[in-house]
């Protein structure tokens, strides 16, 4: 068995790699190779890969650190004036895009709560593909760079939220969700009493070895995440919760650089699982519902967006921008179907659909900015800035 995990694992990361070295060839979007790598070898194409929950429980790992790291970047200060600024205009715009996809799923013959959690899983943007596609310039320079993460931020904080609605469970979701809230409220509390009085220290008393510090951040990610479960919580909540407590220490920023790289690579096994995964038997029935979402979501999205930035005193040309950069789904939403879905309380082939619109607006998404707008893959050299 040993040597077929290997295997496996080996063929995972040698066809991921070589499909995403040919998609930034012909400046296609890398996520979409590896969730093509996973159809290719798995169930349904060449069926090279047969343990699929094995690396779909490893992937795990890379949902924890990604909400670890999006907790690392939120400094409890920060986070104060991010939701001075953010907070009406992402909540706005969230609903908008929640009430009207949840509303079509529903005219589908979903019930309420299927429609609810589809309507939640449309709100969001993708973190990967708007950092992965604006020039680090305007990422870390400009005004543009800086409202980008700040919604982004916000959505990370809403995606955080519906995760603990989710494992909520049942039909009493609603108490599930308040007293997770609370829960995770005095679980920061003395998170970050931890952080300040025993991880920082021992951070500092390690900090010139490298490999032991990013243990040192790992083991502290992995000790929260483990406490957050047992008391009733996600370990992801208890992820975030670590990266938030964390993130008021002197090296947060260096340590979320280092710890990236493991957060990457545990997210390639994920995006590989998913299409793996992929239910082809199911394809003919949400065809067309996919096809629908997928064009309201492309059209609603950077229009909603292009108003409320404009209301805010914006720039128009800035609010155009900003609506194409943000107008795609998030790979939180297809995180928020595959954990529905094993919850029980959507069906396999919703969980199915809200994956496809991901992935169609996510594609389609990456091409209107590659080919409209100066990105790291720019389609031409005036397009093209790193």
């Amino acid at each position: 068995m040993e040597n077929v995990v290997f295997l496996e694992i080996a063929l995972v990361v040698i066809v991921s790699t070589i499909l995403g070295w040919l998609s930034l060839l012909t400046r296609q979007p890398i996520i979409i190779s590896y969730i093509v790598a996973g159809v290719l070898l798995g169930p349904w194409g060449l069926k090279l890969v047969t343990k699929i929950e094995f690396i779909n429980e490893a992937s795990n790992i890379g949902i924890t650190l990604l909400l670890f790291l999006a907790g690392l970047s939120l400094h409890p200060r920060r986070l104060l004036e991010l939701f001075s600024k953010t907070f009406p205009l992402t909540l706005l715009t969230s609903g908008i895009f929640a009430l009207v996809t949840g509303g079509i799923f529903y005219t589908f013959g979903a019930s309420i709560l299927e429609s609810v959690i589809t309507g939640v899983a449309m709100m969001f943007s993708s973190t990967i593909l708007v950092v992965k596609l604006m020039p680090t310039i305007t990422l870390h320079q400009k005004h543009m760079g800086a409202v980008a993460i700040a919604v982004l931020i916000m959505q990370d904080i809403f995606a955080v939220l519906a995760i603990a609605f989710i494992n909520g469970g049942s039909s009493s979701s609603v108490v599930g969700w308040i007293t997770s809230i609370l829960i995770g409220v005095l679980l920061t509390v003395v998170a970050i009493l931890a952080e300040r009085y025993i991880i920082r220290k021992i951070i500092m008393q390690v900090q010139r070895y490298n490999e032991l510090l990013n243990m040192v951040a790992l083991a502290w990610c992995f000790s929260l995440a483990l406490l957050s479960e047992y008391i009733g919580m996600s370990h992801e909540i208890g992820a975030f919760i670590a990266g938030v407590a964390l993130a008021s220490g002197p090296l947060s920023n260096y340590l979320a650089e280092n710890l990236k790289f493991f957060r990457d690579f545990f997210l390639v096994l994920f995006f590989f699982t998913l299409g793996a995964k992929m239910d082809f038997a199911l394809m003919q029935t949400i065809v067309w519902p996919t096809v629908l979402l997928s064009a309201v979501l492309l059209v609603l999205k950077p229009l909603v967006y292009r108003v409320a930035f404009k209301l805010t005193n914006e720039t128009p040309k800035f609010s155009r921008e900003m609506g194409f950069r943000l107008g795609q789904n998030s790979e939180f939403s297809l995180i928020i179907a595959v954990l529905a879905a094993e919850k029980g309380l959507i069906s396999a082939a919703d969980s199915q659909l809200i994956q496809l619109v991901a992935i169609v607006t996510m594609t389609a998404s990456s091409y209107l900015l590659v080919f409209l707008f100066p990105t790291p893959l720019g389609t031409s050299k005036p397009l093209k800035i790193d």
